[in-house]
């Protein structure tokens, strides 16, 4: 039997001691809901902090004011302070952010633009952790984006640790 891309995660994320804590605004969840989909997920999930409003960026995972005035909340730097924010309040090795847009209200932002950060952490007290960022678009509906969307975010950690730990 094939497994399906997002077991081969779940997978790999056992086979190296991985554990996630996602950050999500677009993706309202949907990014930890795929992989507690697998069969003993349970084990691969810290936890996943929904922020959907500026505000919550803030207070919830402390995504400096600075950021949110100096670029778009659809930016990979606004995804970098997210995932970051997750680290540091997650004893987890692994940190996944998405912020996006699905129907786009500013012409500067195509609907379906989605920003992506992993964070990678060496140990428990890691402050120079790795990070990786991302721009990617996609299209459809409302949902088959932000579906899209998740699936990407979990891919991206196979790709990304592949890149922070060469074979």
């Amino acid at each position: 039997m094939r497994m399906n891309s997002i077991e081969r995660v779940a997978r790999f994320m056992q086979e190296k001691g991985l554990t996630l804590v996602t950050a999500e605004s677009c993706t309202a969840g949907l990014i930890s809901a795929t992989l507690a989909d697998i069969p003993g997920a349970g084990s691969l999930l810290d936890c996943a902090f929904v922020v959907y409003s500026v505000d919550a960026k803030m207070r919830c995972l402390g995504v400096p004011q600075s950021t949110l005035a100096s670029h778009n909340l659809t930016s990979e730097a606004v995804a970098r302070d997210m995932a970051l924010g997750a680290a540091r309040k997650s004893p987890a090795n692994v940190a996944v952010s998405n912020t996006g847009v699905t129907d786009a209200t500013d012409d500067r932002i195509p609907s379906g633009t989605q920003c992506y950060a992993w964070v990678f952490k060496r140990g428990q007290a890691d402050s120079n952790p790795v990070v990786y960022t991302e721009t990617k678009a996609f299209s459809g509906d409302r949902n088959a984006i932000r579906r899209a969307s998740a699936e990407h975010a979990l891919l991206g950690i196979l790709e990304h640790y592949h890149r922070h730990h060469p074979a």
